[in-house]
């Protein structure tokens, strides 16, 4: 049977919502209204631009539930959006009462990984998991956990908070820590990896290509790569040994049967796997190893509407399961 069902995908940069229909195992994204600019609008201000959309969209249908992504911190129990550091202005914001108020819909809220983990593991390359470890490597490193068949959260909701470990006691600043996994495995450490790289290769009067690049992201980094430039080659390898020590870290503990990497692995795979997966041998308990598959996140440039949808259609199907039971 198809359900309706409402996503609010807030990001610092942009904001929207959309529209989506489940059935058999299939997520449509049926309508999807104007994209916001976060930053222009006050948190109520465009909280009320939600509230007129999704009035909007659910017009002459039935919705079951509306889902919100949001990044962190948060309070996914009690609905509300703390202190993100990307969504200034954004204090203490009780988003689900306030939804649920103007328009009536049952309403959760999940962080912007965990989102991303139910969206890949419904609909995307996790889909037949049991445990699933989504980790997202894109402006951050965060990770979604699906354990047990469940999302996990942890005792305050900060479950996958993986960024913050420590690989190395020197390396680039991620998380706010120094040789973090974050650090190294993100689109702003692997810059700072490359900016490295160049002073420290003028210094020994080496050539690349990408010191022709003013200030590097890592996607220059990628493409001079691609390019047979020695020294982005270089980056990418320490970068791709440094995910394979941290998922051979999460592999040992979890033991999830699969992981999917988004944003830049996802991009980078072909380049990046060979070494990642040499990493995880090395370090890795053999049967986990043996044990897990690694792929790129399947959804792309649909993950944003996919992930708050998907935080409506697992706790509006968790809930009522659990209602059945009791």
């Amino acid at each position: 049977m198809k359900k309706y069902y409402i996503g609010v995908d807030i990001g610092g940069t942009t904001s929207r919502v959309s529209l989506g229909s489940s059935e058999n195992g299939l997520l449509v994204i049926e309508d999807q209204k104007e994209i916001y600019t976060t930053k222009q609008y006050t948190p109520h201000a465009l909280i009320d631009k939600f509230i007129t959309d999704i009035q909007e969209l659910s017009q002459n249908i039935k919705v079951e539930a509306i889902g919100i992504s949001c990044g962190g911190p948060l309070d996914s129990k009690r609905g509300i959006i703390l202190s993100p550091p990307n969504l200034i202005g954004w204090d203490h914001i009780k988003i689900v009462d306030i939804l649920e108020k103007h328009t009536g819909i049952p309403t959760r809220l999940t962080n912007d990984a965990n989102a991303s983990a139910l969206a890949e593991w419904i609909y995307g390359a996790g889909v037949g998991a049991a445990n699933m470890i989504f980790l997202t490597f894109g402006t951050g490193m965060g990770a979604g956990l699906i354990l047990n068949g469940k999302l996990y959260e942890g005792t305050t909701g900060m479950a996958g908070e993986v960024g913050h470990i420590r690989l190395e006691h020197y390396g680039p600043v991620g998380y706010g820590k120094m040789g973090s996994f974050e650090g190294f495995c993100s689109g702003g450490g692997i810059a700072q990896l490359g900016q490295s790289r160049i002073l420290e290769a003028k210094q020994q009067g080496l050539k690349s290509s990408l010191m022709n690049v003013e200030s590097p992201t890592a996607k220059d980094i990628a493409i001079h790569a691609e390019n047979q430039d020695p020294l982005a080659q270089e980056v990418y390898q320490e970068v791709s040994e440094k995910l394979g020590s941290g998922l051979s870290i999460l592999i040992d503990i979890l033991n999830p049967d699969c992981i999917v990497i988004g944003s830049i692995y996802q991009r980078n795979e072909a380049m990046m796997k060979e070494a990642v997966m040499n990493q995880i041998k090395k370090e890795a308990l053999q049967e986990a190893y043996e044990a897990v598959t690694i792929k790129g996140a399947k959804l792309g440039d649909e993950l944003g509407n996919f992930a708050a949808i998907s935080v409506a259609v697992y706790y509006e199907e968790n809930e009522q399961h659990a209602s059945t039971i009791l």
